[in-house]
């Protein structure tokens, strides 16, 4: 599959409703694969980009049921909670990074340069510091936790901006134009959640996430 990137005329406001016009031109992505592993609760997803000379803006919104928030802290294990994900592979350099948010903003990132598998994690990796990922801005509706469960159904927003001066820091990448295509997939799990599932953007054989190979397309316009 393949998303087209439009690059903004105004500049995209992260906290802006869905439907605000600085998100206007942006087509809709939706993160509906889902996958037989769930508990057979699947919210509905969906999710905004686009980019200017800076960066990378993106923003969720999910109508969701059974959302969990209760990791605090930066590059703790937030895909056990209610969390959005973004897996992206610049045109240049090495490998690729995850950055798994939760509903409530706490961030796990990772510059992954082989996805292997083995008894302690994947074959090459290491998690982004703080002073590397100090650019990135990430609004949320929710509060900063999310405990006890709730329940009843509800409805989020999570936008974020990533800078590419981070990509370029990562991976080497230049600044994308017209033309210019990154692989990329979208995520949405909530592995602890008293109805686990798991959805993607892009299909997948497996519920293996980090297969770059099946990322789909992001075309920069």
């Amino acid at each position: 599959m393949s998303y087209l990137v439009k690059r903004a005329q105004v500049k995209p406001d992260i906290s802006a409703p869905f439907d605000a016009p600085c998100w206007a031109d942006a087509a809709i992505m939706k993160v509906n694969h889902c996958y037989k592993e769930g508990s057979g609760f699947n919210p509905e997803v969906n999710f905004k980009l686009m980019y200017d000379e800076e960066g990378l803006y993106g923003l969720f919104e999910v109508h969701d049921q059974y959302v969990r928030c209760v990791n605090t802290k930066f590059q703790s294990g937030v895909c056990c909670d209610s969390c959005l994900e973004f897996f992206v592979r610049p045109a240049a350099g090495v490998g690729y990074q995850n950055f798994e948010i939760n509903a409530s903003g706490t961030m796990l990132c990772m510059h992954i340069s082989n996805p292997g598998r083995t008894a302690h994690g994947f074959i090459e990796y290491r998690f982004l510091t703080e002073e590397e990922v100090k650019d990135i801005k990430i609004f949320h509706t929710l509060p900063d936790v999310v405990e006890p469960e709730m329940v009843g159904p509800c409805t989020y927003r999570l936008g974020w901006f990533m800078p590419f001066s981070l990509f370029k820091h990562l991976n080497g990448a230049p600044v994308p134009t017209a033309g210019t295509v990154w692989r990329a997939n979208v995520y949405k799990c909530g592995d602890k959640t008293s109805h686990p599932h798991w959805q993607s953007w892009n299909p997948l054989r497996a519920v293996n996430y980090h297969v770059p190979d099946e990322f789909g397309k992001l075309v920069f316009g």
